[in-house]
């Protein structure tokens, strides 16, 4: 078993250059410590906070704990902020000989934050989840530091919820499905998306750009960062039932409206697909040899671009993927992670469906028959799309950082 040591000198570099920073200066800098990590579901949230307080409060300093050997060791460096590791581990899910281990990890993970804050004296915490926020949040909790969470999906987390007990306020996406925080911290500000994702506008150029047609309904399906091989299979067997639905009819779009040359039901669509690395080629190839109008990728790194053209997703069913999708007003075709699996997604999907902007159908359950006829639903009859578009949009909160770094920063008043 490989401990953390907070007393390597590589560590305790870090922790000086933090102490250092605003040594010399005549007012008293605000702290805030970000906790959170695993998945970039976790994390993306704690950096768009984070960067939303550095923007509107720019004296304050900001430092990010978190696994010395996960995900959020790189990407937070990268975004520019002070890193620091401790140890952890997830919680087995049954009983193992593994519990011993996890017991240590977690417990030398609140030595390790004891030491941190008693050395950054931090004016609040804050946890975006993910098993890594729980010792600096219990560690913070035991000094007296005020606490706050965030939570990205409609049913919390496990460390969410046993934390919420202590904290001062919890930042939620959308309103719980059961009642696991005390009412009087809950503030209801959607999950914190990355800047700019709603700030690209419609435009000829963005279709060009990936050899797209204005005149076409676009249709982006994404099974997330990695992709989904469930998604994609399910794409590529219904490629030949939109091939028949794709008729040489075409409708004129703007984001606003959509006007029919005729009064068919049918109408033409083009499809982004972002894959994943392993089913590219496949995926792409389904496309050409139904005829089907495309732009496939593994991944996208604008992805604004690509919402900025959507007029219907299909998509998994990810807190932050759910805040993305309803912050640019997209009507959306969820396939949630099997509950068994991705535990938070059919609840998440079922939230917004039931809401009126999306449509869910189980992985299990589903078929290409059904996948077509829902999508081509949403795209020819005008009053359901423009009803499903409203909806998305009332459920969107593009200013979710601003929102909760705000509230945040009143914590320490």
């Amino acid at each position: 078993m490989i401990l953390v040591d907070v007393n390597n000198q590589n560590t305790q570099q870090k922790l000086q250059d933090v102490l250092n920073k605003n040594r010399n200066s005549k007012i008293q800098v605000k702290r805030f410590i970000f906790a959170g990590g695993g998945t970039g579901g976790h994390i993306y949230p704690a950096v768009g906070i984070a960067q939303a307080l550095q923007r509107l409060y720019p004296e304050i300093d900001l430092v990010f704990i978190g696994g010395h050997d996960r995900l959020e060791s790189t990407l937070v460096p990268q975004q520019g902020f002070h890193f620091l590791p401790i140890a952890v581990e997830g919680f087995p899910r049954s009983l193992t000989l593994k519990w011993i281990t996890v017991i240590i990890k977690v417990c030398q993970g609140v030595m390790q934050s004891l030491k941190y804050l008693k050395e950054l004296k931090p004016d609040v915490v804050i946890g975006t989840g993910g098993y890594v926020s729980g010792p600096v949040l219990f560690a913070a909790w035991l000094m007296d530091i005020p606490i706050a969470i965030q939570e990205q999906n409609v049913s919390p987390g496990l460390t969410n919820s046993i934390l919420a007990r202590w904290a001062k306020a919890a930042y939620l996406a959308l309103p719980p499905n059961t009642q696991r925080f005390p009412e009087h911290i809950i503030q209801i500000t959607g999950n914190p998306i990355r800047p700019g994702i709603t700030d690209h506008p419609r435009n000829d150029e963005t279709y060009k750009k990936y050899n797209l047609s204005p005149y076409r309904k676009t249709v982006f399906v994404m099974g997330g960062s990695q992709g989904a091989r469930a998604i994609n299979e399910a794409m590529i067997d219904a490629c030949p039932l939109i091939n028949m639905f794709d008729t040489s009819i075409e409708r004129k779009m703007n984001r606003d409206s959509i006007v029919p040359v005729n009064n068919s039901y049918s109408c033409k669509i083009q499809i982004v697909h972002q894959t994943g690395k392993s089913q590219v080629e496949e995926v792409r190839d389904a496309y050409d040899q139904h005829g089907i109008p495309h732009h496939v990728q593994s991944f996208f790194d604008t992805v604004e671009e690509i919402y900025s053209i959507t007029d219907v997703m299909i998509c998994r069913a990810g807190g932050m993927t759910v805040s993305e999708v309803t912050a640019c007003g997209i009507p959306a075709i969820f396939i949630p992670l099997p509950a068994a699996i991705g535990n938070n997604q059919v609840t998440n999907a079922k939230s917004v469906a039931n809401a009126g902007a999306a449509v869910v159908l189980e992985q299990d359950m589903f078929t290409p028959d059904v996948l077509v006829e829902q999508l081509f639903n949403i795209l020819t009859e005008e009053e359901t799309y423009q009803q499903m578009r409203t909806a998305s949009e009332n459920l969107g909160r593009p200013f979710a950082c601003d929102t909760i770094a705000k509230s945040l920063y009143k914590l320490t008043e």
